[in-house]
């Protein structure tokens, strides 16, 4: 095993011909994806792994300059590709994860045949005339929650960000990834992402991309579904997905995972 597969806890699951990278958001680790890789191993080479930071990753090797932008998540990326030798992927990104794919996608467009998004957002942050979401004063509130008692944090934010109650097994999953997280590391990923604005970079991708969304969810109005499909440089498509929560593949799989597979199945018809 390589120094950025053992790092990145990658695992390779299926034999098929075609290779899916699966890549989790924030807050999460690989095994957000337990619902939608045993669909997936019988017909793809499937490759999991965990972003740096993330609770099941080593935190000595968590660097906070290299992640106080996306950039470095998306040089990992594009180093994790070139380590496994994969010349060609279907990527499925999952909330930042999505945009991440994406950047990397402007260096090395010849790594993706199509980037799958799911509840992915360039910015967060309202502007003149773009909707994101929040306001300043939201993310700075929700900052000093983290700084001030990250654990109460997590038990609150959960169920908020999933669109459920505590008592649901999605939420308590969870809210176990996220307290895992070391909470300076958390506190350092939630602003490079809350804070980022990767609007200027849509124009460059040229790869095929396929946007899913639930239609309520707390971090990513449906508007900005509709903004990624309007600016992104290559073929784009939208799907509003009949589920709730910025976790769908994790709180609503059977509703979600259908549509995913059918959008790493199917191309965009042209």
């Amino acid at each position: 095993m390589g120094i950025v597969e053992e790092a990145h806890n990658v695992r390779i699951l299926g034999s098929g011909e075609q290779t899916i990278v699966l890549a989790h958001g924030f807050g999460t680790d690989q095994s957000v994806w337990k619902h939608l890789v045993p669909h997936l191993v019988d017909e793809f080479r499937v490759v999991l792994f965990d972003n740096m930071g993330a609770g099941t990753t080593n935190p000595d090797y968590f660097d906070f300059d290299r992640y106080a932008t996306l950039e470095g998540y998306a040089y990992d990326l594009l180093a994790l590709l070139e380590e496994l030798q994969i010349r060609s992927c279907i990527f499925v990104g999952h909330s930042v994860s999505a945009l991440v794919g994406a950047l990397a996608s402007v260096t090395r467009p010849d790594l993706f045949s199509k980037i799958v998004m799911v509840a992915a957002s360039p910015r967060y942050l309202n502007d003149v005339d773009y909707y994101g979401g929040f306001e300043q004063e939201d993310l700075d509130q929700l900052f000093e929650a983290m700084r001030s008692n990250y654990k109460a944090w997590t038990t609150g934010f959960a169920p908020l960000a999933l669109g459920s109650d505590m008592d649901s097994v999605a939420v308590q999953e969870f809210s176990r990834t996220l307290f895992n997280i070391r909470p300076d590391i958390a506190l350092s990923v939630a602003q490079t992402i809350f804070q980022s604005d990767l609007r200027e970079i849509l124009g460059m991708v040229t790869v095929p991309c396929h946007i899913l969304q639930s239609s309520k969810d707390l971090a990513v109005p449906v508007v900005v579904s509709e903004y990624l499909h309007r600016h992104l440089g290559g073929e784009s498509i939208v799907e509003i997905m009949a589920s709730e929560g910025h976790l769908p593949q994790l709180s609503s799989p059977g509703t979600v995972i259908p549509v995913v597979l059918r959008h790493i199945r199917q191309d965009i018809a042209v």
